[in-house]
């Protein structure tokens, strides 16, 4: 990198940094703060339909939903956002371009609930067949970064496929045009695209070959230090609806209340809801302070992960380098405050 672009890029992002300040101190001061989430099924969606976060906190909350964890970063790069859903590929770029986001909850293990499929009619039949064939999948995104480990353990060179950058949405609407071949995505866009293909691998299946992903939600680090007890609270929250899903998750199927509600959020069918949730793992309070995920330091899950993800994006040229230790931007003292006031 030449000397005029790094000037650039520095007073570039001194600019961002200044407006991220000015937006927390306002949002702090009046207790307020905006909440990205996305088109992702689970326990979350409840507290923000049920207005909990509001009442127990006090705080005006804006929920405001995101197609993509790209488009989350951009709109917490620019101070719009305080807290936002983010997976563990936009947020690696994030804080490697010097964001200063944290990880505080692990939103969900993505296990089975990203998945590449591939189209009937296509002729893939086994990874080999994706040679010369189009892959729509979300630059950036935890898809994304599992698509290229794919093609990486499969002995398939990016050039030999055509991959597209496009939005779940987009990816729906040209599946069913049969402009793509192959997709790797998550619901609600994964359970439409099944109707008309079969799954090639899953997000689960590489996580256990070495490279993990998961959701997460991450807080600007200055305003998260500014509002502790809204920390706190929101993060207990979300661990009670997490654990009201994993201790009966028959309660919540495709005719509950939950899955109703999460469909009129996401889009789609409380059937697809439903069975999108099953898909997913969530950590409970011991877990997202453990070493598995938001413990163990520089050694733990997530940082080992953001360490992993940034890697391959800069090998994409998606950033220009790597932060010295990922695990300054994951913290495990909302999980662990939540689960002393238990």
């Amino acid at each position: 990198m030449n000397r005029a672009r790094s000037v650039k890029q520095l007073f570039k992002m001194s600019v961002v940094m200044l407006a991220i300040g000015a937006s927390n101190i306002v949002m702090a001061a009046q207790k307020e703060v905006t909440i990205a989430y996305q088109q992702i099924a689970g326990p979350l969606l409840t507290v923000i339909a049920d207005g909990s976060a509001e009442k127990a906190t006090g705080y005006k909350i804006n929920w405001r939903q995101f197609e993509s964890g790209a488009k989350v970063s951009t709109a917490m790069a620019s101070g719009d956002v305080q807290i936002g859903v983010i997976g563990s590929s936009p947020l690696a770029a994030a804080v490697s371009r010097g964001l200063p986001l944290q990880l505080f909850w692990v939103l969900d293990d993505i296990n089975e609930a990203e998945a590449m499929v591939v189209r009937n009619g296509s002729g893939i039949n086994k990874p080999a067949d994706l040679k010369g064939k189009k892959i729509g999948v979300p630059f950036v995104s935890t898809t994304h970064f599992h698509t290229m480990f794919a093609l990486e353990l499969w002995g398939i060179k990016p050039s030999e496929v055509t991959i597209l950058n496009m939005q779940p949405n987009q990816i729906a609407a040209a599946w069913m045009r049969g402009d793509i071949d192959a997709a790797y995505v998550w619901d609600p866009a994964l359970a439409r695209i099944k109707q008309n293909g079969k799954v090639l691998v899953t997000s689960g299946e590489l996580s256990r070959k070495g490279k993990a992903t998961f959701d997460g939600i991450a807080a600007n680090r200055n305003w998260a230090d500014e509002n502790p007890a809204f920390m706190t609270t929101l993060t207990k929250l979300i661990a009670n609806a997490d654990n009201a899903y994993r201790s009966n998750p028959q309660a919540w199927g495709e005719n509950s209340t939950q899955a109703k509600t999460m469909a009129r959020m996401l889009g789609g069918s409380s059937k697809d809801a439903a069975d999108a949730m099953k898909l997913y793992a969530y950590p409970n309070l011991n877990q997202q302070i453990s070493a598995a995920w938001l413990g163990g330091t520089q050694e733990g899950g997530a940082a080992k992960a953001l360490r992993a993800t940034s890697e391959f994006l800069k090998e994409q040229k998606r950033i220009d380098s790597l932060a010295p230790d990922y695990s300054q931007f994951v913290t495990a003292k909302y999980a662990e405050a939540a689960l002393k006031s238990k």
